[in-house]
């Protein structure tokens, strides 16, 4: 029809009385059944052509939410190493105090938050990258599989800030160990008492196997096998095997230099190992000033394993014992340090040795890149020169 404000354009619909509404909408349950008919499609549905998409969800029970009390044990009881579980319980508790304070939610948290408190940390001053690092793996690893975090802006933040700090701050390294110093901490170790043995052949095979310090705590005596002219640990999980396929890293005999003999050493631990009573579990013992081993009841943490802190300590102590001048910077990475460079100078390479990632940038640049630098400097062609023409004798006339 027409009016005054122009053409009104009339639809039907259905006129209802005001205190009633039709079937459909009176009826939730009606509503409940439709919405519920509806078909299920999520980002991971996948149908063959022509195929429909399912209406029928699934009635979840009890059985479905909760795990067994056995299942929950082995996730309570997941091997991880103590400094990393401790690290973490700290870092989580440093976030969420900083989520309390500045009113944000922590679990799940959101990417801006999560952006906003690396920011934080970086602005700080006084984090490494590699600490920041830390942080951002223990925060996003709290998070719900299904809501975690995005990470591509807090990766370039970490980035650019690690130009700035490499500027500003050298990272100090584990010094590596000579020859004839090492030759001295191992001479150090008393061969007539079960503690020197012990230290001998940790040093002899720690070097040689460039092991890790938590490597060669958790090494099992089933996992050594010694004969005249090698010794072979298998390394059941590292570093760079998170998946625990596990590694056999062999260890040649130096018939021409007993004291660091890997083979000599390991027949000398093992049969004062079985002395004691040891014939299986780990390799290295923790002992009593008598050479007995110690009661480790109370270690709740590594049972009879020592910690990765004490291999280190006792490396350091036998530094200390050679009189190396810089003893107190010495750890277990210096026997690690000292075994690639001493490979990579002789022209080997230790990614297999060290159980390094193939490629590995840590070995191309530490120890290929640094022997082969130090084989080629300008100044040995000096010194070569130099000896030559001593040894030609003064010109005559």
């Amino acid at each position: 029809m027409d009016d005054a404000a122009g053409s009104i354009e009339v639809v039907e619909g259905e006129l209802v009385e005001e205190d009633r509404l039709p079937a459909a909408l009176a009826d939730p349950a009606g509503i409940l059944a439709g919405a519920l008919g509806r078909p299920i499609i999520t980002r991971h549905t996948v149908l063959r052509p022509g195929e429909l998409p399912t209406t029928e969800r699934p009635a979840y029970t009890a059985a479905d939410i909760y795990i067994s009390p056995e299942t929950a044990d082995a996730i309570d009881n997941r091997s991880q190493p103590a400094n990393t579980e401790r690290n973490y319980r700290s870092q989580r508790g440093m976030f969420e105090r900083w989520c309390h304070d500045m009113g944000r939610v922590a679990n799940p948290c959101t990417t801006a938050t999560y952006i906003e408190y690396v920011a934080a940390l970086i602005a700080r001053g006084t984090y490494s990258p590699n600490s920041i690092k830390a942080h951002k793996s223990a925060v996003r690893s709290m998070q719900p599989e299904d809501a975690k975090p995005g990470t591509a802006v807090v990766n370039g933040l970490i980035k650019e800030y690690a130009k700035s700090w490499g500027k500003a701050h050298r990272v100090k390294k584990a010094p590596s160990i000579p020859d004839d110093r090492f030759r001295a901490m191992v001479a150090s170790c008393d061969q007539r008492h079960p503690i020197g043995i012990r230290d001998r052949w940790a040093l002899v095979v720690g070097r040689g196997a460039l092991h890790r310090r938590i490597e060669l705590a958790d090494l099992l005596v089933e996992q050594i096998e010694v004969d005249d002219d090698f010794v072979g640990h298998w390394v059941a999980m590292s570093k760079t095997d998170q998946d625990a396929e596990g590694e056999e890293t062999p260890m040649p005999a130096d018939p021409d230099d007993p004291l660091i003999c890997p083979v000599d050493a390991t027949h000398a631990w093992l049969n004062c190992l079985w002395r004691l009573g040891v014939r299986t579990g780990p390799a290295y013992r923790a002992l009593t000033v008598a050479g007995t081993l110690q009661n480790r009841s109370r270690a709740t943490a590594r049972g009879e394993h020592v910690s990765g802190d004490a291999i280190s300590d006792m490396i350091r102590g036998r530094a200390f014992a050679a009189k190396l001048p810089n003893w107190q910077d010495v750890t277990a990475h210096s026997l690690r340090r000292t075994g690639a460079q001493r490979i990579a100078a002789a022209g080997g390479d230790p990614t297999r040795q060290g159980r390094w990632k193939d490629g590995s940038t840590v070995v191309q640049k530490e120890y290929l890149a640094r022997a082969q630098s130090r084989a080629e400097n300008p100044w040995l062609k000096v010194q070569e020169e130099r000896r030559k023409k001593a040894a030609d004798g003064p010109e005559t006339a």
